[in-house]
């Protein structure tokens, strides 16, 4: 997943969006953030700050939901932290993104964008050609995954009836 800081005095609808905002750049498509990103004219300058790198994180989980936290498992996790200065944006700007797996070019251009959106003269143009879009596409796969769960489910109540 992405990941970033909030500015001071943001309100907790702010965070849930940038949440999501994150969750449609992690979850990008392989070469969709590239493709965008060659395509994306005036570009600021990029100063990588940290990485992309790749490491493990631990994941964690509960019992039944809700109960003892345990450790699930490692999972592999490239990171970015980039500076974005120059060019269309009013200010310098910061952007950083965890993306799951080893693809350094997902996780730079993810930080890159988290870095538009943090300029406020970049926003809505990021977020009309890039989240949008992306959200869009996302909803329809996640659709389709739960109608394809959907058609598995079994009703037991109707099965036990069906001996009598």
């Amino acid at each position: 997943m992405t990941s970033q800081a909030l500015p001071a005095g943001h309100s907790g609808e702010a965070d849930a969006a940038w949440r999501q905002w994150a969750r449609a750049l992690a979850l990008a498509g392989p070469g969709v953030l590239d493709a965008a990103w060659r395509e994306w004219e005036p570009k600021p300058e990029v100063q990588a700050i940290r990485g992309p790198e790749a490491g493990l994180v631990m994941m964690r989980a509960r019992t039944d939901g809700g109960g003892a936290r345990f450790n699930l498992g490692e999972a592999t996790v490239t990171r970015a932290t980039v500076r974005l200065h120059g060019g269309p944006l009013t200010a310098d700007a910061m952007g950083t993104a965890y993306v799951l797996g080893t693809d350094t070019a997902h996780a730079l251009h993810a930080a890159i964008f988290q870095g538009l959106l943090a300029d406020e003269t970049q926003r809505e143009r990021v977020l009309t050609e890039i989240i949008t879009p992306l959200e869009r596409e996302q909803a329809a796969r996640d659709a389709g995954r739960q109608a394809d769960a959907q058609s598995t489910r079994v009703d037991f109540f109707s099965v036990a009836r069906e001996h009598e």
